[in-house]
Parts: structure tokens; C-alpha cells; sequence
């Protein structure tokens, strides 16, 4: 392997600060130098649309196919993604190869009319860009105006300031390893505004085997996040899940058990069906696969008709 290692990522602040924990922690566990490495920004199709949902311009992997492509022409080594940016099919060649330590799973509130949502005023806009976040608002207040709210973290921010919005929904674990916290005026809880499949778990790309990567990237792998992980990505695959479809799930280990909760909500909110299961860690994919048939059952396939 050449002695400097490219790290892909894209260029808004958070992904750079991700890209960089990566760094770190690869420095830590390898006693290497900054010198070892690079941090390449690479622009994605995602990050270039801005004036409307991703789910009419072509869903999730439009934050991720400029950087697979730039690992699979080998002009990075690895690519660190948000994970719950991820598709759940990934490019022939490619593999996800290594999770960080999971930051908290819950999304913040960040109110300007007032703390929390309850407390809005009627009529009050909320901006997202999540139809998962949408429907989970208008379920709890079917009276707000949700409006669509693109851009980074600080963008998002900067429109609130700006009166676009009284009140947005930002991940929990992004707005922390901004430095951010500051700005949150209300924590949602994860039984009743439960979270995106992978969210607030960092993960690293690479190439199918590159065992010199691979050996790197295994020092700095969190086993609990990974397995977590599988359970709720095998969830989101099982019901077909992309920006189109509002699905929310959360894994936690505990011992040698996986303990899984997931969502599906229609767009407006006003329906919804939940799913528990629980099992031993080394059938979390299976755990997840399972979770969704019960839920897809239980809902029926006319629940699904028009979402895409």
C-alpha cells in the first residue's frame, strides 16, 4: 500500500469532522504520523441539488456514488459516510468495512418559536428534508406546517436564523461532533421519535480485498456498533427502504443479545406500525429481516401503494 493513505469524504463541515475522527483513531491505533494521510473532498450529487428532495432526484445514493466511484478507481484508499446515508446495496468490488463507536441515535430539536415541538404555536413551519423526520412531526402535530429544508447543518441553522422555519430536526451525534450541542432546545425520545436505521454510527468503505486496508481499518472497528448496525440495515433492505420510504429503526446491544424497535409511518403520519424483537448478536441480520416481514405483514402491501 502507498505510504499515504486517501481518505475520501464530502466536504461539508460535519463529514469533514467525521473523516477526520477516522484519521485520528487510525493515528492512534497504528502509531501513525498526520503525514500518512490525506483527506480527499470529493463533491457528491447530493450535495449539488439543493432545490428539491432527494427523494424525487434519486434517493440516498446521490451521497455516495461520486466517492464509490473515486474508491473503485482507486483515487482514495477508503470513504467515510454517514452510515444512515447509506444504501443498503453497495457497488459490486465494495464493502463496509469498519464502524466507529456509536455517538447517541436521537434526533435534537432546534426551536426558535418555541423549545420543543409541543410547544409551537398552530400553524407553526418546521423544516426537514427527512420524509421519516416529516411524517414523525406531523403524527405528533398534524397542525404544523412541515416545509422541505436542504443543506448542511449549518445551512439548516443559518435558515432558521433567517425566519425560513420556526423549528428543524438535526441528528443528535452530528450536531455533537460540531460542537453544537448548544443550539438544541429539545432531545426527542427514541420510543417515540425513533431514528433512522444507522444514524449516528460512522462507517468506512473500501475495496473488497485490499487486506492492507482491511488490517488497518479491523484496529479501529466497533464490534457492538457493527453488529447493531446489521441488524437495522437488514431491516431497511427487507422493506426496500430508501429517501422514499419513511422507516425508522434502532438496535442496541446488551451482553450477547440484540434488542431491535422499528417503524414504518405513512408520509402524512397518520398511519403506523411498530415492530420489537429481540435475539442473540450473531443473528442480528436475521433478527432485522424478520422484524421487517412481521411489520410488512402487519401493515399490509396496500400500505406501501404510492410511496414511491
Amino acid at each position: 500500500m502507498q505510504t499515504t493513505l486517501k481518505i475520501g469524504t464530502r466536504g461539508s463541515p460535519l463529514a469533514l469532522a467525521q473523516a477526520h475522527e477516522t484519521q485520528a483513531r487510525l493515528m492512534a491505533a497504528h502509531g501513525m504520523p498526520v503525514e500518512a494521510f490525506e483527506v480527499v473532498v470529493i463533491s457528491t450529487s447530493g450535495d449539488r441539488i439543493q432545490d428539491r428532495p432527494l427523494s424525487e432526484a434519486g434517493g440516498k445514493g446521490l451521497f455516495t456514488k461520486e466517492i464509490e466511484e473515486a474508491l473503485l478507481a482507486r483515487r482514495i484508499d477508503i470513504a467515510v459516510h454517514s452510515s444512515k446515508d447509506m444504501p443498503t446495496v453497495l457497488p459490486y468490488g465494495l464493502e463496509l468495512s469498519a464502524f466507529l463507536p456509536r455517538e447517541d441515535a436521537r434526533d435534537a430539536f432546534v426551536g426558535k418559536a418555541a423549545k420543543t415541538i409541543a410547544g409551537l404555536p398552530h400553524g407553526a413551519k418546521v423544516g426537514s428534508s427527512s420524509l421519516r423526520r416529516q411524517a414523525l412531526i406531523r403524527r405528533m402535530r398534524p397542525d404544523l406546517d412541515v416545509v422541505m429544508f436542504r443543506g448542511n447543518v449549518q445551512t439548516r441553522l443559518r435558515k432558521l436564523d433567517e425566519g425560513v422555519a420556526n423549528g428543524t430536526i438535526l441528528a443528535y451525534a452530528g450536531l455533537k461532533r460540531l460542537g453544537l450541542e448548544n443550539v438544541i432546545t429539545d432531545l426527542m425520545p427514541l420510543d417515540t421519535f425513533p431514528p433512522a436505521p444507522g444514524q449516528g454510527a460512522i462507517c468506512i468503505e473500501s475495496r473488497i480485498g485490499d487486506l492492507d486496508v482491511e488490517k488497518m481499518l479491523t484496529a479501529i472497528h466497533d464490534l457492538p456498533t457493527g453488529q447493531a448496525l446489521a441488524c437495522e440495515r437488514a431491516f431497511l433492505a427487507a422493506l426496500d427502504g430508501s429517501c422514499r420510504t419513511p422507516i425508522a429503526g434502532h438496535a442496541t446491544i446488551s451482553g450477547g443479545t440484540v434488542v431491535f424497535a422499528g417503524l414504518i409511518i405513512s408520509p402524512d403520519g397518520t398511519q403506523s406500525h411498530e415492530v420489537k424483537a429481540e435475539g442473540p448478536v450473531q443473528d442480528a441480520a436475521h433478527i432485522g429481516e424478520d422484524a421487517a416481514r412481521t411489520v410488512r405483514a402487519k401493515a399490509g402491501e396496500k400500505f406501501f401503494d404510492g410511496w414511491v
